[in-house]
């Protein structure tokens, strides 16, 4: 008998309530599909594709073995805010590549006029916008970041006081931690702007395809972001931005599979195979607990003092989105676990379970 099978029960016990179909009307029992439903009007909409959902999956790696695997492990499903993650493995390569020699540096040095240009935009920098401490003011492609100001996600253990899409008073880049998916938006506008070329081409052929995946993957962007770059041939091209999320349609599209093999590229420090597709210091880094919210790294979720995430050691790291979406990267088990469309509720439970199946196969 598999020694995750207690687990792997359970979150199949557990799915989100989340309709199938993200435009049927619900059913007794389900809510309707995704984020955006929360938004103040006119932004509570769909402004990129989404597409069908799968039911719960998952895959377990060990010591870089698959050791379980359940569901659909194949089907390239939305994975919302775990691309979060994958901006800031972007943004890696892109120190590798030169394109971002320092983090500290404000963006606005390397990519002007599209929105660090304000007194208080162009103290931004690059570490700000990964660690959200950035604060930045504007709209990206339309929308607002007052939208998703006092924003409340299920893991933050200092939910903000205030009603959702009011204009919070602003503090100083890098002097407050907010939650806030235009601000990830902006990030990745700077990023295509950095690398001169989609950052979907750029995470499949430099990240995803080394790896040995890439099957059914897609990275969407919305329906009006669209942008003029001159690529590495001196070409003009119309290229679309993609968003860090799925908060309002688009994102990313990809296998359970896939994700393993990401969050194990995360565990290895950036390693594959004898090859570092990522430097070793910048991954670290990405795990490592921002001062001002030290349950946050660079676009990862931490767990440093043991009690954010059950079950999971104080070295863990994770890559979560809405919907149920979780790649957690285990150091003290040489492990990752991917599951997805689980009921948030009850992640703490199933990691529990997780880890007592560890201590089982071990």
């Amino acid at each position: 008998m598999n020694a995750f099978a207690d687990a792997i029960k359970f979150s199949l016990a557990h799915e989100v309530s989340w309709s199938r179909d993200p435009f049927a009307t619900p059913l007794a029992g389900e809510q309707a599909f995704g984020v955006h439903h929360a938004d103040p009007a006119p932004w509570n909409v769909l402004r990129g594709p989404v597409h069908a959902r799968g039911g719960v999956s998952g895959v377990v790696l060990q010591h870089g073995n698959e050791v379980a695997a359940w569901g659909e492990p194949d089907r390239a499903d939305l994975t919302f805010s775990v691309a979060k993650t994958y901006l800031a493995l972007l943004a890696g390569l892109a120190h590798a590549r030169g394109l971002l020699p320092d983090v500290n540096e404000p963006v606005v040095v390397r990519v002007p006029n599209i929105g660090f240009e304000s007194p208080h935009n162009r103290a931004i920098t690059w570490a700000h916008l990964l660690e959200q401490t950035s604060e930045w003011e504007g709209a990206c492609f339309g929308l607002p970041d007052t939208v998703d100001r006092y924003r409340t996600v299920s893991h933050d253990p200092r939910p903000p006081q205030g009603t959702k899409g009011d204009a919070r008073p602003l503090q100083s880049p890098g002097s407050y931690w907010e939650y806030n998916d235009v601000r990830i938006n902006q990030l990745s506008l700077a990023l295509l702007h950095l690398f001169r070329a989609p950052l979907s081409e750029v995470f499949l052929e430099a990240i995803l395809k080394p790896l040995g995946g890439g099957e059914g993957f897609a990275w969407r962007g919305y329906a009006d972001a669209w942008t003029e770059i001159v690529d590495a041939t001196g070409v003009k091209r119309n290229v679309q931005s993609v968003p860090g999320g799925t908060h309002w349609g688009g994102g990313v599209s990809i296998s359970a599979r896939d994700q393993a093999r990401i969050g194990q590229l995360v565990l290895s420090d950036g390693a594959h195979k004898g090859e570092q597709l990522i430097l070793a210091w910048w991954v670290r880094r990405m795990r490592t607990p921002s001062t001002i919210a030290p349950f946050y790294g660079w676009l990862m979720w931490l767990n440093p003092d043991g009690t954010q995430f059950p079950g999971a050691s104080k070295a863990a790291s994770f890559m979560i989105g809405a919907g149920g979406h979780y790649t957690w990267i285990e150091p003290a088990h040489d492990a990752v676990v991917v599951v997805r469309w689980l009921d948030s509720a009850h992640a703490a439970e199933f990691m529990t379970r997780c880890a007592a199946s560890f201590a089982y196969a071990n």
